[in-house]
């Protein structure tokens, strides 16, 4: 984050693989061909050498104060799990690509049944996330749409031994640095008094409602009803308030939507919008927006918003199905998006996903 979210890239709007954002139990980006990938027997992997490893990484966690009881709590016993690597290996890759057409995308990842699960959430918990709304600024919608994209409102969080994944991902190396961090984070969570039967999550390490990883949950994770305990996997109101908190964290701007649909006239040149900017986090994901201008600017070009944004907002142009099939001036806040899992579909689902509850 930025965080962890997904580990594969399948088009030029996907995820970038070296710069993760949030993992998360939830499918893919749109239409990957997923190759066959037989598990790893557990006969292939020597048993010693990962108990040994974490042995290595319980001296690291040592050295950067975690607690004796905290390592034995979450490395004592723990095996190699073949199935969590068998998963990993079995991600789309990031080939170039064109991408499918988005609607199509968020038909299938979004849909009524979503948009209804979040205005009836929305709906249940008013008073509290209007409350965390009014503390954080960062409005009830997107914190509730970001609920439902990642877990479906806390019917799907996964339930694998977060140290088993953890540990297991880390011994098999392609990503070690990453996910050894993530284990001795694990253990933190520990010290800061978080129950060891309580971290369960999804293979790739992230839990929750939010389905933040265990370095993430340290830095934004929060209490929001005041009973000590910042319970992201039970408890609503410790879920609104640290969604809200990442986003905020993140540079949310309040009062600034997160972008608008937007009208092109036809036969609009575009040969003058391609940025020059290049991203160091995602940057393929980035290299499909136009360059900034306000929006003001964008109406003197006849690009016109569609709903309210005022016009010295800055803005930039994203067409994802190409020019003539739907455009959108997309605001920093889009960015903030992006922050959380750097995916333009996953951005853009997310976005109408939160309009579409607060309609």
């Amino acid at each position: 984050m930025s965080l962890l979210r997904r580990f594969w890239v399948t088009f030029p709007l996907g995820a970038a693989a070296a710069a993760f954002s949030m993992p998360s139990i939830s499918q893919s980006e749109p239409d990957a061909s997923v190759p066959i990938v037989q598990p790893v027997p557990t006969d292939a992997v020597a048993v010693d050498g990962f108990q040994s490893y974490l042995q290595l990484v319980a001296a690291k966690a040592r050295g950067q104060g975690v607690s004796q009881q905290a390592v034995d709590s979450v490395l004592s016993g723990l095996t190699y799990n073949p199935r969590v690597v068998a998963l990993d290996h079995a991600q789309p890759g990031s080939a170039p690509g064109t991408p499918p057409p988005f609607q199509s995308y968020y038909e299938r990842h979004i849909g009524s049944a979503r948009i209804n699960g979040g205005r009836s959430a929305l709906a249940e918990n008013l008073e509290a996330i209007r409350q965390i709304e009014s503390q954080y600024g960062v409005p009830a919608k997107i914190i509730v749409a970001i609920w439902g994209k990642e877990t479906f409102y806390g019917r799907i969080k996964g339930d694998f031994d977060l140290a088993r994944s953890l540990a297991t991902l880390a011994y098999e190396g392609r990503r070690r640095d990453l996910f050894e961090g993530e284990l001795i984070a694990l253990m933190k969570m520990i010290d800061r008094g978080v129950p060891r039967g309580r971290m369960l999550g999804s293979w790739a390490g992230a839990f929750g409602n939010p389905q933040f990883l265990p370095s993430v949950f340290l830095r934004v994770a929060r209490d929001g009803d005041g009973d000590g305990d910042a319970d992201i996997w039970n408890d609503r109101a410790d879920t609104f308030a640290s969604i809200a908190n990442y986003f905020r964290d993140a540079g949310w701007r309040p009062g600034e939507p997160w972008g608008v649909r937007a009208s092109v006239p036809t036969g609009f040149d575009r040969g003058q919008l391609t940025t020059r900017l290049e991203s160091p986090a995602c940057p393929r994901v980035h290299a499909r927006h136009s360059v900034w201008k306000t929006v003001a600017e964008w109406r003197s070009v006849g690009i016109v918003p569609l709903a309210g944004i005022g016009d010295a907002t800055m803005a930039t142009l994203f067409e994802p199905d190409g020019p003539g099939n739907g455009a959108f001036l997309l605001t920093g806040n889009y960015r903030v998006i992006l922050h959380y899992n750097c995916s333009n579909y996953y951005a853009l689902s997310v976005g109408l996903l939160a309009d579409e509850i607060a309609r």
